[in-house]
């Protein structure tokens, strides 16, 4: 719940408002709430029933400089490889606000408590998790 979090509100808020793109083929974004037939083709694509879409750049929303977020990107891809998950590139950008785009990964098949774990690990204060049914939800981790 998003009352319960240490998150200030307007960050949370502008979680929710973010477009989260995936580079795929087609490309496509997902939105909080909204389901995603782009998202449930994949799925049969690849034969899971859920996603997260995660960051490792900017921990705990503080700007680092694009090196150490491509670093922290680099470590967050070889941790998705060494468990032999799926990964497409990505984007989560704020449809107006001034906040830098951060490069991300639309994870395939990785379950929600993972995610989180995950998410938590590359200190992370939210992440995107979808269900079988398509609709991305925002998961708070503070």
């Amino acid at each position: 719940m998003l009352s319960d979090s240490v998150i200030d509100p307007a960050t949370s808020r502008a979680y929710l408002e973010t477009h989260y793109r995936v580079h795929g083929e087609p490309p496509f974004a997902l939105r909080i709430g909204q389901v995603s037939h782009s998202l449930l083709s994949l799925y049969m694509h690849y034969d899971v029933d859920c996603a997260a879409f995660l960051t490792g750049c900017n921990p705990f929303s503080r700007k680092l400089t694009e090196i150490e977020n491509q670093e922290r990107q680099k470590s967050l891809a070889e941790e998705l490889t060494r468990r032999s998950l799926i990964f497409l590139e990505g984007i989560g950008q704020h449809p107006s606000n001034n906040w830098p785009g951060e490069e991300s990964f639309l994870v395939l098949g990785l379950e929600h408590q993972a995610a989180k774990t995950l998410g938590q690990r590359f200190e992370q204060n939210a992440i995107v998790c979808c269900g079988a049914d398509g609709v991305p939800q925002l998961a708070l981790l503070r």
